[in-house]
């Protein structure tokens, strides 16, 4: 393998200072992209509604209570406490994952 010469190393350096200033002006929504985001901020505001907190609210009373009597699997029970935090959580998450991914 051959060292590498300073003119390549120092446009290696230049090209690796200028990349998080190119990354940064990434802004905005493309073009178009606006029936996209309406549609999905509608699933959203579905999932996240009224409604759907009205369900999460008895599944878990009736798992919570099948349960506690015999009735259902520990294991199952879990697992559908755990989907209902990442529904309702996920907002949460993903900004903890945008500001983390944010500062690198």
């Amino acid at each position: 393998m051959r060292p590498m010469s300073t003119k390549t190393a120092s446009l290696a350096l230049a090209a690796l200072l200028a990349a998080p200033a190119a990354h940064a002006q990434v802004a905005g929504d493309p073009a178009g992209s606006s029936p996209l985001l309406a549609a999905l901020t509608w699933v959203q505001g579905t999932l996240l509604g009224n409604l759907a907190t009205t369900a999460a609210v008895i599944a878990v009373a009736i798992i919570g209570y099948l349960m506690l009597t015999g009735r259902f699997e520990w294991r199952r029970g879990l697992i559908v406490l755990v989907g209902i935090f990442v529904i309702f959580g996920a907002v949460s998450i993903v900004a903890g994952i945008r500001s983390l991914a944010g500062a690198l």
